[in-house]
């Protein structure tokens, strides 16, 4: 392992008006405020995770004459248990994508007296919370108190905040995260992405004690700036049941933490997005540029296929001196949108970016296994609390560093110890299902869950040995070649819609989006510069094992090594169109 210069809080560097903590705040929201003329109307646009009462007691320091909390026109939390009921399921941890709107939270009476009051009411009006921007869609100033997902589950585990109209704050995390998933968080979303160009001013309160607050302006020119030029998001790290100590040592990570199983470092839908104004880190979800910037992230292509998605995710998952990850399966394409209500499934792949001797990989099923006596075995040790004999039915694979294992929905897999594994896939995250965890406890001292009934119905039965040794293990093959650079291709499996590239260098190496979004890593190489032809860009540099994104406006753009006397290398992802 070496210690990388691995950048933990990467941003886009922009000029603009920023204004920093409560009282600077309210006085800039006063001063806007006392320029209008007799009616003013405020709304205040909550995302789902903010401290709802405590921002609220923050807003009455601009003493409106008359308030409307958008919480006191829901229905009843026993109403919208009711009514979102069939979306969550009894599954602990799956859920079924819903089509509600905020509108179909709100309870029609009190929602009509409001707005009866409001078209009567003088003076200055407050109104604030979720779906404060529905009933009044054109206010004299407009605010957006935004929260990015990975802080919302840290609230979860805190048991800080409640769901849209629910009292839940006590519940699981995992029925928190589904309840955000399936719901709330789609509801929240389809509410933002209508007010991107309406919102006066943009609220970042992921530290409660520290709000900033900068101008539509400055937000929009942010995204727009990101999205033609290299980016990373905000990467995040937890433990993990699993979890080794490669990131810890590599990242410069917290040493006091037992450790760290994974890192997120491209998954926009969960991660923040940094922009640095006047030298101060202005915090949003990465997701706000996919919505704002779709085609000039993803190319209009890849839009016309996945919509607002961001279809490509990475991320890390370190078994360095630690522990294999649960075996396990993903759902298959027409089971992941008959049952739970999502397009298309998790095709993944594991790349090594580091290993030990020892370190393996459990991937595809023994030639020759009858799988009703599997499944009778899974369920066995998990009634029962018994072991569970993996390698008489899955096949164990010796693994080393660079290797590329290709994982196509419904095949069994595992990542074992001794591994430092990049995880390429497409983005929805959620749908594991964990057939066999050796065992052991979750790190809230109870079991983690899992999915016998679900996983039996999409394992591929017929990715036996032969399978997974000619089609799914280091299908690597030179495609172009220079003095001073080779690019191979690594994969993935023709079932998946994403192509891999690597790229070995001391030169510079030439690239092009071709149209769609790239996501790279620095796979070898202390220090890499990504570069524009034309100059569009001002040059971006990449360290070790960092995960960087080109948006498909970019187009035309180069990578060398800051020392041209060592050998670089990248992985290349994009979404495969044809070939």
């Amino acid at each position: 392992m070496r210690r990388s210069n691995y950048d933990k809080s990467p941003a886009t560097i922009i000029d603009g008006r920023f204004w920093k903590g409560w009282n600077t705040i309210i006085d800039k929201l006063k001063e806007e405020i006392s320029g209008g003329k007799g009616r003013f109307v405020c709304v205040v646009e909550c995302y789902q995770g903010v401290y709802y009462k405590e921002l609220l007691n923050r807003f009455l320091a601009l003493r409106p004459d008359c308030l409307i909390d958008m919480l006191q026109l829901f229905k009843t939390p026993a109403k919208v248990e009711a009514m979102t009921a069939p979306y969550l399921t009894d599954d602990r941890i799956f859920g079924r994508r819903t089509s509600f709107s905020i509108t179909d939270f709100f309870d029609d009476e009190k929602l009509a007296v409001a707005k009866k009051k409001l078209d009567r009411q003088e003076g200055f009006t407050l109104i604030y919370g979720y779906g404060a921007s529905a009933i009044c869609p054109n206010p004299d100033l407009l605010i957006y108190v935004d929260m990015a997902r990975w802080e919302i589950q840290q609230r979860f585990r805190r048991k800080e905040i409640n769901g849209l109209g629910v009292e839940n704050r006590n519940d699981e995390p995992s029925i928190h995260y589904k309840r955000g998933y399936f719901i709330d968080w789609i509801v929240c979303d389809n509410i933002k992405k209508g007010l991107f160009e309406r919102v006066d001013y943009w609220l970042d309160t992921h530290q409660s004690d520290n709000p900033k607050m900068i101008s539509k302006e400055t937000v929009l020119s942010g995204l727009i700036k990101t999205a033609n030029r290299p980016f990373r998001v905000v990467p995040f790290f937890d433990p993990a049941p699993w979890g080794g100590q490669w990131m810890k040592e590599v990242c410069n990570l917290d040493r006091g933490t037992n450790n760290y199983g994974w890192c997120f470092d491209c998954v926009p839908e969960e991660n923040s997005l940094y922009l640095n104004v006047s030298g101060e880190l202005f915090e949003m979800p990465a997701n706000n540029l996919v919505f704002y910037q779709t085609e000039a992230l993803l190319g209009e292509p890849v839009e016309a296929r996945f919509g607002q998605d961001f279809p490509i995710r990475f991320d890390f998952l370190d078994t360095m001196q630690g522990g294999n990850l649960s075996l396990q399966v993903h759902p298959t394409t027409q089971y992941i949108r008959d049952t739970f209500g999502i397009y298309y499934t998790q095709d993944e792949s594991y790349y090594l970016l580091d290993a030990t001797e020892g370190a393996t990989v459990y991937l595809g099923l023994k030639t020759g296994i009858d799988p009703g006596e599997m499944i009778a075995d899974l369920q066995k040790a998990q009634q029962e609390g018994i072991s569970f004999d993996v390698e008489q039915y899955v096949n164990k694979w010796p693994a080393k560093k660079h290797d590329h294992y290709l994982i196509p929905s419904g095949t069994i897999h595992c990542s074992g110890q001794s591994a430092m594994v990049l995880e390429i896939s497409s983005t929805p995250s959620i749908f594991t299902f964990k057939l066999w965890d050796w065992g052991r406890m979750g790190l809230d001292g109870k079991p983690r869950p899992i999915n016998i009934e679900h996983g039996s119905r999409v394992l591929q039965w017929d990715r036996d040995t032969e399978y997974t040794r000619t089609q799914l293990i280091n299908r690597m093959e030179t495609v172009a070649e220079g003095n001073d650079w080779q690019e191979e291709r690594t994969g993935l499996h023709e079932n998946e819609f994403i192509e891999t590239r690597r790229h070995w260098f001391t030169g510079k190496v030439t690239h092009h989006t071709g149209g769609g979004v790239n996501v790279l890593n620095a796979i070898e190489g202390d220090e890499l510069i990504v570069e524009s032809p034309t100059d569009t860009f001002e040059p971006f540099t990449v360290h070790y094992a960092e995960t960087f994104i080109i948006p498909a406006a970019v187009g035309n753009y180069t990578i060398r090594p800051a020392d041209p006397t060592k050998e670089c290398g990248t992985i290349k992802a994009y979404v495969r169109f044809r070939e």
